[in-house]
């Protein structure tokens, strides 16, 4: 087979000939040519609307057009042996590929190996905001559901050419901290008088417990005789350091790396809440009423106007929305997107109000993570936050590790409820669907343990791939084929789960054709054949795992 790097675009050469008959069926004018897949995959690999938006300038029923399209594309002889059957339905033109097409798919994956589907740069940067927490108390399980769709979002940018920066929002400039510090002081003294009794709106977890005794181990009883206008501060700081690092290490376990840990209390410092406001008050988007300063987001689509000073003199929480993004679009951001946890849903209009008022209509995206129900089995596990019952992300991971929570948090779309069944998480079959892909992955490297070095070597040159011509073996190279574009519009529609299904649909392609088309079959080429076919899907489920965040194993043990 030729070089897959540079092949002749097939459907590029079929839109020419459809576009040379449209010259020809409706000269007054034409319309460029498109395909997309066709929503019943029984009409044909792709289909073309042409005729549709073309038949009244041709005054002609588009399913007449589409016909005579038809017609013409099969007599046309610069797409002999690329087109295996073209059929008019519906006003629509609709294309069966040749075999030839699909095996020269699963050539090019062959020969890019782990580069197949990359696009190159896109010149845009992104600024990825997610997982962002509190810092008043360890990772908790919905923010797992929002690192694992960040880190696998950003991934899925990246892969598709786009510039990604990935950022966490250290909110440590409100009130919390001091309720934070005040919980930790209760700890504190509960080392020595167990009876010490605990602030009615602290945080109640016992997380606080190992860090009080850190205090302790520290200060000794230093701050039990102390003022609180000393110890507060102090143990605020001990406290949020601690819990940070803590969160720090556990995204670094989940996988999700960031570019910048920006601390609210730094932007205050180094003037940044200001500076965003004196450019909101440079477009003439601020006014004084009873005492405070108003921002005017209604003439942005929002629905209120949002103070961002009080009248006490002290910065609301939409001031911090107002300097943190304004530095971002500083720093050179083209999108901006936020992904936050439920019970955000106020967010959407005023921070797109926001990037209207800075000059970027629509560059500010927020995405709402939606509630999680936990449990095992048919039992439901108990989360109250308020009352210290609290399941902590490490738990999780301790429980059914990183490969299963990454996966199962990112199978919903984003703003979907999910209910995470633990014992499902763990199970060792094909209704675990990450186990399921995995597997597929572990069985490939099985099958070509068992080939020799030259087989495998013959196949991995894409040799003698014009023997798949089986429907299995088609249908999976389709499957392949349809990677790069996936990965594309998936990051484009902010829609990871799209990419754990498409995974999971290529290990049930493969295990369809595993099962209808023997690999190691005594007929040489055929063998050939079929272990790059099955090599390629390797790749491509390797690749579609690296991106969610999840291994992809040799081998497995299978219950």
């Amino acid at each position: 087979m030729s070089d897959p790097a540079t092949p002749p675009d097939a459907l590029v050469r079929i839109a020419g000939a459809l576009e040379r008959a449209v010259t020809t069926l409706v000269p007054s004018g034409g319309a460029p040519v498109t395909f997309e897949p066709p929503r019943n995959a029984q009409f044909g690999d792709f289909a073309s609307n042409v005729a549709l938006v073309l038949a009244k300038q041709a005054r002609r029923p588009p399913q007449e057009l589409a016909g005579a399209l038809v017609e013409a594309l099969r007599g046309d002889p610069d797409v002999a042996g690329l087109v295996a059957e073209a059929t008019a339905a519906g006003g629509f033109v609709n294309v069966r590929m040749a075999p030839a097409y699909w095996q020269a798919a699963v050539a090019r994956v062959l020969h890019e190996g782990d580069r197949y589907g990359r696009r190159p740069p896109a010149g845009v940067r992104v600024s990825l905001e997610f997982g962002s927490a509190n810092p008043t108390g360890p990772l908790v399980v919905v923010q797992g559901r929002t690192l694992s769709i960040g880190a696998t979002l950003a991934n899925m940018l990246r892969f598709a050419g786009y510039d990604v920066a990935t950022e966490w929002i250290i909110n440590d400039a409100g009130s919390q901290l001091d309720m934070l510090g005040r919980s930790l002081y209760a700890r504190y003294r509960q080392l020595w008088d167990p009876a010490y009794a605990f602030p009615e709106d602290g945080y109640p977890g016992e997380y606080l417990v190992p860090i009080a005794q850190a205090v302790r181990d520290a200060d000794g009883d230093r701050w039990i005789a102390a003022p609180e206008s000393e110890w507060l501060p102090a143990l605020s700081r001990f406290a949020r350091d601690r819990i940070v690092a803590e969160q720090r290490a556990i995204a670094q376990r989940f996988g999700a790396h960031y570019d910048l840990w920006q601390s609210e209390r730094e932007l205050h410092d180094r003037g940044a809440i200001e500076a965003g406001i004196e450019r909101l008050r440079a477009m003439d988007l601020l006014y004084e009423r009873d005492g405070a300063l108003w921002v005017r987001t209604t003439g942005y689509g929002d629905d209120q106007d949002r103070v961002v000073i009080r009248s006490d003199g002290r910065p609301t929480y939409y001031a911090n929305d107002v300097a943190y993004h304004y530095d971002k679009f500083e720093r050179g951001a083209d999108r901006v997107v936020d992904i936050l946890g439920p019970d955000h849903h106020g967010y959407i209009g005023r921070l797109a109000a926001l990037a209207a008022a800075y000059g970027h209509p629509g560059a500010i995206e927020v995405l709402i993570a939606q509630q999680i129900t936990l449990k095992r089995g048919d039992d439901i596990v108990s989360m109250s936050k308020r009352a210290g019952q609290i399941v902590t992300l490490e738990e999780i991971l301790d429980e059914v590790g990183v490969d299963a929570a990454r996966f199962f948090f990112i199978l919903p779309s984003v703003e979907s409820p999910l209910t995470f069944d633990l014992a499902l998480a763990k199970e060792q079959s094909e209704a675990n669907p990450v186990y399921y892909v995995q597997y597929g992955h572990a069985r490939i490297n099985s099958i070509e343990r068992n080939a020799t070095p030259a087989q495998l070597e013959r196949a991995a040159r894409g040799e003698a791939l014009e023997r798949l011509v089986d429907p299995a073996e088609l249908a999976l190279a389709r499957r392949l084929a349809e990677f790069g574009d996936l990965v594309r519009a998936a990051a484009e529609a902010r829609a990871p789960h799209r990419l754990a299904r498409y995974a999971r649909d290529v290990a049930a392609d493969f295990t369809q054709f595993y099962v209808a088309c023997k690999v190691l079959v005594d007929d040489e080429d055929l063998r050939v054949a079929r272990l790059g076919l099955a090599h390629a899907t390797k790749i491509v489920l390797k690749s579609a795992l690296t991106l969610a965040g999840v291994s992809a194993p040799e081998s497995m043990e299978r219950a």
